[in-house]
């Protein structure tokens, strides 16, 4: 089982076999989350190779998912996809990248996509569609919104 902070989060046992990226421990002490605490040694982690890397971040971008997965999110699907282990994660973005790249994944405390879903983003200014996510729009410097491709 590869674990993603949101199902961390919602967990009060860790399932045997589980790893994590180190960035997933990273956040869990960012909110000085207690378990951590508990867990101790039995939280393992490891790295992602970065072929994996790579992969996600091409399959995320097609999805238009880029702009809404974190670096650890990136870290999360990729080791999955390097240990061929099963995501548990509550984030929809993670289940809609490693749905579109056949990796199995299971919600923990939510109910899980129901279709992959594709995204473009739009400009709160001058409503110019974009197929990536950035800070601000680079033609008037609004911020962007995320809306599901039709």
């Amino acid at each position: 089982m590869i674990l993603d902070s949101s199902a961390l989060f919602s967990m009060e046992n860790l399932p045997d076999d589980s790893v994590c990226p180190p960035g997933v421990v990273d956040e869990l002490r960012r909110y000085d989350d207690p378990r951590l605490d508990r867990w101790g040694d039995l939280l393992r982690t490891s790295d992602c190779t970065s072929a994996s890397m790579d992969a996600v971040k091409a399959a995320a971008k097609k999805s238009g998912d880029i702009g809404r997965l974190s670096d650890v999110d990136v870290t999360v699907i990729a080791l999955a996809l390097d240990l061929e282990g099963i995501i548990l994660t509550d984030d929809y973005s993670i289940q809609n990248v490693a749905k579109i790249m056949g990796i199995e994944y299971r919600p923990v405390g939510m109910k899980g996509i129901k279709k992959v879903e594709k995204w473009n983003y739009q400009c709160t200014g001058c409503k110019k569609w974009f197929k990536e996510n950035s800070p601000e729009c680079p033609i008037c410097g609004h911020s962007l919104r995320s809306h599901r491709k039709k």
